[in-house]
């Protein structure tokens, strides 16, 4: 498909090169960068992706529910990975410029106290599923599961503890990612997502500082 769309794209642009070389009363001409291959100049043009899911059949009307509940869910979690991501990033950098474990100590209570004064309480309001949802997609937008990043700025002790909860309310802190296996269909709503296929809370992404 993405072959397709690049001959026609190339197709369409030696047409209005063509066009304006061709017609003297416009004066019109397109710039691209270039490659050469075997002595041909071609030009090398950035198309963005478009993604195309083929369309789901379900078993039965409870199948199809269950589809759009996890369409509900994706759209409620998501925005809050690509928000722990970004933090998670900006956290990086700061504790590169901290010299001792005392700093980052403080530095990282300061930044659960900010989080938990500005965000606790939405957080909470998320189903188990949505937690869960969450934990995993933390993972796909970090790399990291939630466990090792929770062992990672609060150590080992904390993480065990914190898994143990977890478990408890049938939740795991290592839930891995698996865009191609069980979670394929979160991973399929989260490309519809980026895509713009399916829009997220206007509400949601202004309160996270995020474009939507």
């Amino acid at each position: 498909m993405r072959k397709i769309v690049t001959i026609i794209a190339l197709i369409l642009l030696y047409s209005g090169v063509s066009y304006a070389q061709e017609n003297s009363e416009i004066d019109t001409f397109v710039v691209a960068r270039t490659v050469i291959i075997d002595g041909d100049t071609i030009p090398n043009v950035s198309i963005e992706e478009v993604v195309i899911f083929p369309r789901l059949v379900f078993k039965s009307k409870r199948h199809s529910r269950r589809y759009r509940k996890l369409i509900r869910d994706v759209k409620r979690a998501y925005p809050y990975a690509i928000f722990a991501k970004q933090k998670l990033d900006d956290m990086e950098r700061e504790f590169q410029s901290l010299k001792t474990d005392k700093e980052k100590k403080k530095y990282i209570k300061t930044i659960e106290k900010q989080l938990m004064d500005e965000f606790g309480n939405e957080l909470k309001k998320l189903t188990i599923t949505q937690g869960r949802i969450l934990l995993k997609l933390i993972d796909r937008e970090t790399g990291n599961t939630s466990y090792e990043l929770l062992k990672y700025l609060r150590g080992s002790v904390s993480a065990i503890f914190w898994q143990t909860i977890a478990r408890i309310f049938g939740s795991d802190l290592k839930s891995e990612y698996d865009p191609k296996g069980d979670d394929r269909l979160i991973e399929r709503v989260v490309r519809m997502i980026e895509s713009g296929q399916i829009t997220l809370d206007p509400v949601v992404m202004k309160r996270l500082g995020m474009k939507h």
